[in-house]
């Protein structure tokens, strides 16, 4: 039996009554869909890029979306598989639960600050190529930068810029590589002086009826607004030696609400990471 045939056998599902909202698989990941609403439909490019030595040496390299994907016949589970990398995802109420486990099967050790970046995003820009499996979501788009949040200090503040937002408890360790904040990807993500204080970015609809919104219980950093007009919530998966194994939780979010209401369910939902 082929390879990836004896991966997808072996991978279980979860749930069977189907959820209000479907998961379905994507050109690079899976989506997103709420039942009676494919306008709103969301995307998870899993993954997209690797930072601080995850997976590869180097401070920022490309990641692997090329990897093994089920879906649960009624859409209410899915699985992202891989050498290394597991993401177990299930459709819930609001959105989806995340549980991602990564083992450490590189030739080095990964540093405190080693991180991989899914895309969350509402499809492709106009012009795209349009055979693709992720058409634009206009209602999700935020062209005007002024509907997307992640939490500092002083609570919700609008993401505006393509500038990253570093965890502020992993600035020290960053000012020790660059007191500067410079670094190789700064061209396109320069470092913001202003930190995130939990793994959480949130969207609201074009309307301000609908929120969407990623987040990680550990984290490196929050960074958007990019060709796909997506959501980057950098999962921390480091410090992680060669064999070692590390488990991270998210959630995925999209229903009728607002930015309070989300930031209020990512509180509930994972309170050991809402610090804020």
């Amino acid at each position: 039996m082929h390879y990836t045939a004896l991966l997808l056998a072996a991978l279980p599902l979860i749930g069977d009554a189907p959820p209000a909202l479907r998961l379905f698989e994507w050109e690079r990941g899976i989506a997103v869909e709420p039942r009676g609403h494919p306008d709103r439909t969301m995307f998870l490019w899993f993954y997209e890029w690797n930072m601080f030595e995850a997976m590869s040496p180097g401070q920022h390299t490309q990641g692997n979306w090329k990897l093994v994907r089920r879906v649960a016949p009624e859409g209410g589970s899915a699985v992202i598989a891989g050498p290394g990398l597991r993401l177990e995802m299930k459709a819930v109420a609001d959105g989806a639960e995340l549980t991602l486990e990564v083992t450490n099967l590189s030739g080095h050790d990964w540093p405190e600050l080693a991180g991989i970046i899914p895309c969350w995003n509402p499809g492709q820009q106009p012009g795209a190529d349009p055979t693709k499996r992720a058409p634009l979501n206009v209602i999700f788009a935020d062209e005007e930068r002024d509907k997307t949040f992640f939490v500092s200090a002083n609570g919700l503040e609008t993401l505006t810029s393509r500038a990253i937002h570093f965890n502020v408890r992993l600035r020290p360790l960053l000012d020790r590589i660059s007191p500067q904040g410079t670094f190789v990807f700064s061209n396109k993500w320069p470092t913001s002086e202003v930190n995130a204080v939990t793994g959480l970015l949130l969207r609201e609809s074009a309307d301000r009826k609908w929120v969407t919104g990623i987040g990680w219980e550990d984290y490196l950093s929050v960074q958007g607004h990019n060709p796909w007009a997506c959501m980057h919530a950098c999962v921390r998966v480091g410090p992680l030696k060669r064999g070692e194994k590390k488990t991270v939780r998210g959630r995925l979010y999209l229903f009728e609400g607002d930015r309070h209401d989300c930031l209020a369910k990512w509180r509930k939902a994972l309170p050991g990471a809402a610090r804020d």
